[in-house]
């Protein structure tokens, strides 16, 4: 169990920890006039880490979940992870086409749903 609980929490720190360092620096790079290919080309990759570690961090929070039973806690944590993965999903898949200040709006509420789950696990 502690390899499982171990997995999930680097999981977690590299899905959120990524989310601000990829913000903090897309923001720096816009700002010295990077060119919007490399920017997309650093989505890109952050992408295939964050996948990855989305990947380790269901399957291991449901087996969690399932040797320690599920409480209201438990359940609003669950269904912030399906808002979560919605919300990434929609803008992975959706980013060519939305405006900057969607794609802003979409990346914000990614992390502060992102944060709300941690604050949770913290809770639990």
């Amino acid at each position: 169990m502690a390899t499982i609980r171990w997995l999930h929490l680097v999981a977690m720190a590299v899905w959120v920890g990524g989310l601000i360092t990829l913000g903090a620096l897309v923001a720096a790079l816009r700002r010295h006039g990077v060119e919007r290919e490399v920017l997309q080309a650093m989505a890109r990759r952050f992408g295939v880490v964050s996948w990855t570690a989305m990947g380790l961090l269901v399957p291991t929070g449901l087996f969690q979940a399932l040797n320690r039973g599920w409480d209201g806690r438990l359940v609003t944590k669950a269904a912030l992870v399906v808002l979560l993965v919605a919300l990434a999903l929609w803008h992975q898949l959706a980013a060519k086409r939305q405006s900057p200040a969607l794609r802003g709006a979409l990346q914000g509420a990614i992390l502060v749903v992102s944060l709300g789950v941690v604050a949770l696990s913290v809770l639990l």
